[in-house]
């Protein structure tokens, strides 16, 4: 699909190849408070999940797309809608790059994509996004696209024995 292309990235659909990426992704310890993993996954566990990874985001309610950076044609990371909720026309947005892919301008060209391919095919009236109080990369990248703080859930996770609060972003469509 051209819409899911941009000049360093595109998106695609997971494919089985990707287990290990993704087994490394959903380990890393360091990401767990963003994505609140409690536990490790296991191979079996993702080789599951790629086996239905096929379904449809009117049946599964999510949709995981590989990013995929295009001058190296390799997994950089992971563009996630969530909670789709076609009734209302909303879903949620995450997104996760691996480090060493972050301050790239990667992660603005996935939201510009996902953000036209949410309203435009998926013909959505609204996004949100739930960020870390504390995440100021992913605050800011949000914010440049029209995200608009929402809401401030207030000891919403606890990390590293503290509670954190946690803000609550949002986009709506002008159609």
């Amino acid at each position: 699909m051209i819409m899911l292309h941009g000049t360093q990235i595109r998106l695609r659909a997971l494919e089985p190849e990707d287990l290990e990426f993704l087994y490394r992704m959903e380990n890393d310890f360091s990401v767990w408070e963003i994505s609140n993993t409690q536990t490790p996954y296991s191979k079996w566990v993702l080789r599951q999940y790629l086996e239905n990874a096929h379904q449809d985001i009117y049946e599964a309610k999510q949709l995981r797309l590989a990013v995929v950076s295009i001058d190296q044609d390799r997994l950089v990371g992971l563009i996630d809608l969530f909670d789709f909720d076609f009734k209302n026309s909303r879903a949620g947005v995450g997104i996760l790059l691996e480090e060493s892919s972050r301050g790239k301008g990667l992660g603005a060209e996935v939201l510009t994509l996902l953000i036209d391919y949410a309203f435009s095919h998926l013909q959505l009236h609204q996004l949100y996004a739930n960020i870390s109080i504390s995440n100021e990369a992913s605050t800011k990248l949000f914010t440049k696209f029209g995200f608009q703080k929402i809401g401030i859930k207030k000891d919403w996770n606890k990390i590293n024995g503290q509670f954190v609060d946690e803000v609550l972003f949002q986009l709506i469509h002008n159609s």
